[in-house]
């Protein structure tokens, strides 16, 4: 598993939204940040929840320059399902998210337990990368059960481009 830096590049990701689009990060140009959500999929109710905690703020990222689009290694159906029925319009919505994409964000993987779960599917984890492709942020998590607090990231987004405040956690120890 690698373990992107805050303040170097971040990986690549391309992906194919639920709209017949394509999305390219390196083709984003926030005035913050791209926000991305990477969630476990449509079998999971604490994505659902949190997901839509983020929807209703949505209009609120989007005037302080943070352009959010969710990410999970659910099929199209699946992804499809999950923006529908979790009311997730009008935030892009990826899907088919490689193994290695996912390992590539530092993301933790892990088996289906079940007939609901995919046979392996990725954690949650959130990033935030500048307009110039840096990676700012990056969360990460093994449980389904932890999750950064959206409505304290949102209140500091302001400070963060005011204050001119630097990524943390730059250097491997």
């Amino acid at each position: 598993m690698s373990n992107p830096l805050p303040g170097q590049p971040a990986p690549e990701l391309k992906l194919d939204l639920i709209i017949d689009a394509e999305w390219d990060l390196a083709d984003q140009s926030p005035d913050a940040f791209t926000m991305i959500v990477f969630y476990r999929g449509l079998h999971c109710p604490i994505c659902k929840q949190v997901l839509s905690d983020m929807r209703r703020d949505y209009d609120e990222w989007l005037a302080k320059g943070v352009e959010i689009i969710n990410v999970s290694m659910d099929t199209r159906e699946k992804a499809t399902k999950a923006h529908e029925d979790w009311g997730l319009d009008p935030i892009p919505m990826g899907y088919g998210m490689s193994k290695a994409t996912a390992r590539e964000w530092g993301l933790y993987l892990s088996d289906g337990r079940g007939e609901s779960e995919p046979e392996v599917f990725c954690e949650p984890g959130l990033a935030w990368v500048r307009p110039d492709g840096a990676l700012y942020l990056a969360e990460r998590s093994s449980t389904p059960f932890v999750r950064p607090d959206l409505a304290a990231l949102l209140s500091r987004v302001d400070f963060i481009r005011d204050k001119s405040y630097p990524p943390r956690g730059t250097h491997r120890s």
